[in-house]
């Protein structure tokens, strides 16, 4: 019997997984309720509107997509529209179009002279990477202090809301330090290892469809107050919740660091004090809808990202309804802001009215419009996304010990933190524990 701990996408996956190969398991969930199952991947329907409330889209590799249909869901699947490829960064007081590829890094008038010859001139650089290298040391390194401010650093807050002057390389983007260790040069690398084309999804109800989908395929057991805590038996362990207690043979705890560290307190007191450690990046969502026909020129693309150089109140703002159909009214455009971050926690720390009034004047600023948005909605996430810095060192080194023991992690505070990431970690340790 294999013990899972927590119902997040993680954990749904890995029952999933396991079920498929006739392995026996016991999935721990703390609540039921309207967001239960499923972690941070929330979805609200109201009428016409659509609001996500954590994760806006799963990038999908042909895996994912068979696995997506395997689960039944291939009619649910709403792929994002052409234009979504046109992302955008805020730079020298305006949005400029992010190149779309290596060539037209060349005509494209976003990068300087200067970064240009910096950027081709990467794969004659030899120096390489260190174990504690940040990915501002890395990307400065290898092609200078532009692409640092107006690439790494809005793409970095865009997926972790952290700052690149403290998350490390080699548990970021392992891949990308692969590449300079196996090619010498991230170009080259690139080149020879072609990344296989991917494409971004949503649901027609949102993304929660997909853990609601995963809960009635496989067996839940919730139990008041949750996992208090694990004790290891000569053969086996031993879960202990409110109502009674469990044994299984392996365990695998998918929750955030936080709630692992009280699981573990009294079976390893030292990793437990350096789970409470892990950085967690505060996060606000603030969804605010206008009149299409306010907007001079039309929105069309992913959204744009906001350099923590250029000093905007937002990290960004996603163009929900022009990446997804049926977001909104078709008259109406429909943003998803997002606030705060490791480098903006003072922010989350407004009241809503004065976050959601911020929000719509960067907005209207930005976009030259005069009139108020026709409503907001706001959403706040006190630890949103795990930061993969120095704090996570000591934590990592601990874990092989532990799956010595049968104690295993599958969480996004490790080895990454996207939905596909937790997917296809869970797919790869459901192989591991036959």
């Amino acid at each position: 019997m294999i013990a899972i701990i927590g119902a997040g996408i993680s954990g749904l996956s890995l029952a999933y997984f396991l079920q498929k190969q006739k392995i026996p398991y016991l999935l721990f969930e703390k609540k039921e309720n309207e967001h239960s199952p499923g972690g941070f991947i929330q979805s609200v329907r109201e009428k016409e509107y659509l609001y996500e409330l954590g994760p806006n889209s799963l990038l999908c590799d042909d895996f994912l997509l068979q696995w997506l249909n395997e689960l039944e869901l291939w009619d649910e699947i709403v792929e994002a529209n052409p234009s979504s490829k046109n992302r955008f960064i805020f730079k020298n007081g305006k949005y400029q179009k992010l190149p779309s590829s290596p060539l037209s890094i060349f005509w494209n008038s976003f990068f300087s002279w200067k970064a240009k010859k910096q950027i081709f001139r990467e794969p004659k650089i030899n120096s390489k990477t260190f174990s504690e290298e940040t990915l501002t040391q890395f990307f400065e390194r290898r092609f200078g202090r532009e692409v640092v401010d107006y690439v790494l650093d809005p793409f970095v807050s865009g997926i972790y809301a952290g700052n690149p002057d403290e998350l490390l390389l080699q548990y970021t983007f392992p891949f990308l330090a692969e590449l300079e260790q196996k090619h010498g040069s991230i170009i080259r690398g690139l080149k020879k290892n072609k990344l296989e084309r991917k494409k971004s999804i949503s649901f027609r109800n949102g993304m929660q469809t997909l853990p609601k989908k995963l809960a009635e395929k496989v067996k839940i057991t919730y139990c008041k107050g949750g996992v208090q805590s694990v004790f290891k038996n000569i053969n086996s362990w031993e879960i202990i919740t409110a109502e009674q207690n469990f044994k299984a043979e392996k365990i695998v705890i998918t929750t955030p660091a936080y709630i692992t560290a009280d699981i573990l307190q009294k079976i390893d007191f030292f990793l437990a004090e350096n789970l409470k450690k892990i950085t967690y990046a505060p996060m606000i969502v603030v969804h605010t809808i206008f009149y299409k026909n306010l907007f001079k020129k039309p929105v069309n693309g992913f959204g744009a990202l906001h350099p923590y150089k250029e000093k905007l109140f937002t990290l960004g703002h996603l163009w929900s309804s022009s990446v997804f159909e049926g977001r909104c009214k078709e008259n109406e455009v429909l943003f998803t802001s997002f606030v705060g971050g490791s480098r903006g926690v003072e922010k989350t720390l407004l009241d809503d009215n004065t976050l959601m009034s911020k929000v719509q004047k960067e907005i209207r600023e930005i976009y030259q419009i005069d009139s108020l948005p026709i409503l907001q909605k706001i959403t706040r996430w006190q630890k949103a996304i795990p930061q993969y810095d120095k704090f996570v060192l000591p934590v990592y080194e601990r874990l092989p010990k532990l799956e010595q023991e049968n104690l295993y992690i599958c969480a996004n505070w490790k080895d990454g933190v996207s939905i596909a990431d937790c997917i296809k970690k869970a797919q790869k340790l459901a192989q591991q524990l036959k």
